[in-house]
């Protein structure tokens, strides 16, 4: 995708979606941090309905670690893989209060040095905790950048890279944000709704679908 489409791209997703929120419910860095680890291969809303309980009695690494990873265990049961999460989510809490004073790093070296944090979720807590521009690709965002010809890339780290480089500066903070929802709502994986959609113009898929 050429720049002069990629400036149109973007501005055409921030006019619909002026200021986009990620769709994880939390109440403080630490809680954005667990309900990250928790989402891994689950969807938002399961992982909100786990939480909503949690966060109300858990909102520090101290918590967390008083709780124990038996009775998270029981908040967090619904959730898939929630033995591996329960015991990540317990072991980063600890390292939180003895190494960082119940903080969260800020870097993305640090944050991924913590036990279930992959450089997507650590992506993900920098811009939405910190206001890094940094850009989080999931499923959703490697389909789109592929598929549109924003970012074409062979793995999520190529697609990362290339979207850094070619997202004009000021769309990189809410870059990740408006195509994680487009992706979701609108650019689906098994049939895109192209009929609605604001970047179809822009977007160089060729199967681009039609109204019924």
């Amino acid at each position: 995708m050429k720049k002069d489409k990629i400036e149109a791209f973007y501005a055409n997703l921030q006019r619909a979606m002026p200021e986009p929120k990620g769709e994880l419910n939390y109440v403080n860095p630490y809680t954005l941090l667990v309900a990250v680890v928790l989402s891994a291969q689950a969807t938002d809303v399961g992982v909100n309905k786990a939480t909503g309980p949690l966060f109300k009695i858990v909102d520090t690494p101290q918590k967390m670690v008083d709780l124990g990873e038996t009775k998270l265990k029981g908040f967090v049961k619904t959730i898939g893989l929630f033995n591996t999460k329960a015991k990540n989510v317990i072991a980063l809490s600890k390292i939180l209060v003895e190494k960082y004073n119940g903080e969260i790093p800020q870097t993305r070296d640090e944050l991924q040095e913590l036990p279930g944090v992959g450089r997507k979720t650590a992506n993900v807590v920098m811009n939405i905790a910190f206001g890094e521009p940094t850009i989080a690709v999931d499923t959703h965002i490697f389909r789109i950048s592929n598929r549109t010809g924003l970012a074409p890339g062979k793995n999520v780290l190529d697609v990362e890279l290339k979207l850094e480089k070619v997202t004009p500066e000021k769309y990189r903070l809410h870059a990740h944000h408006w195509l994680i929802l487009h992706g979701r709502y609108v650019c689906k994986a098994r049939v895109p709704d192209c009929p609605v959609c604001v970047v179809r113009e822009q977007c160089a898929f060729k199967g681009k679908t039609t109204a019924a």
